[in-house]
């Protein structure tokens, strides 16, 4: 006896919508829906608060988090401005007053800015 035997893994797989064998299946291919807005259709809302003990973040808000890749652009800003950030919700924050460097970095990647 198998290690998988007997389990989903011992069996052939199928298909979800027809109950076909993989190879036997026609189904056509589901396309996967691209959700991502472009830039130009979304406006960010930079601004800069105050934390405790004093510290300064640059805060950027507006953006979708299910319509952007956050992560990746958390990546580029923290870059760009070579500070420390987080992602908190679907708000980004940069340690630090980089107002104006994240204004001119929006409108070069496409965003509209506000703030």
């Amino acid at each position: 006896m198998g290690l998988f035997a007997g389990t989903q893994w011992d069996r052939p797989p199928v298909c979800e919508r027809c109950d076909k064998l993989e190879s036997e299946c026609s189904c056509p291919p589901v396309a996967a829906p691209n959700k991502l807005i472009a830039p130009e259709k979304q406006t960010a809302k930079l601004a800069v608060e105050k934390r405790k003990k004093g510290k300064v973040v640059t805060v950027v808000r507006g953006l979708a988090a299910d319509a952007n890749d956050l992560t990746s652009l958390l990546a580029k800003l923290k870059n760009a401005c070579g500070a420390g950030g987080t992602l908190d919700g679907e708000s980004l924050e940069i340690q630090g007053d980089h107002l104006e460097r994240l204004r001119l970095l929006f409108s070069n990647l496409g965003y509209k800015v506000r703030g």
